[in-house]
């Protein structure tokens, strides 16, 4: 893609030919080109490489003061040997920060520091034998209680 993005910077600036034209000529939208020119005028050629597109903050993640003190937390129950779930992190955190977040987010905050090993609630279904009868007829069940 930069490739053709600076072919499109050359052809505009040095060869000064039309961005209509080259859109028209190349399948490209008029707007990419304006926004290549605009990049290059910014940066040079270095800016015409692709940039990232990931976001530059996460609105719903906790507050980075809120994970410090979560982590701070941790390390201190630890120590004096308590327990230091996200169930007691929680009530602990309590007064100290401005927004308590719930136990799932605390919970969250410890797995992505690796301070914990996640365990699974449920059984695999691998572990499932399945009831299943190879001649028609052959389960029958009863289920009574006797007196």
């Amino acid at each position: 893609m930069s490739g053709l993005g600076r072919y499109v910077v050359d052809a505009v600036v040095l060869e000064h030919r039309s961005p209509t034209q080259l859109a028209r000529d190349h399948g490209i939208s008029k707007r990419w080109i304006f926004k290549l020119l605009r990049r290059y005028k910014e940066g040079g050629y270095a800016a015409l490489e692709p940039r990232s597109r990931r976001p530059h903050s996460c609105t719903h993640q906790a507050a980075a003061d809120v994970q410090a003190e979560v982590l701070r937390l941790r390390k201190e129950l630890v120590a004096a040997g308590h327990d230091a779930g996200p169930e007691t992190i929680t009530y602990h955190l309590i007064g100290s920060v401005s927004k308590l977040p719930s136990v799932a987010t605390v919970w969250r905050i410890l797995k992505r520091n690796g301070l914990i090993t996640p365990q699974p609630h449920k059984r695999p279904k691998s572990s499932f034998i399945r009831f299943e009868a190879t001649l028609p007829n052959e389960t029958w069940q009863l289920d009574s209680t006797p007196w």
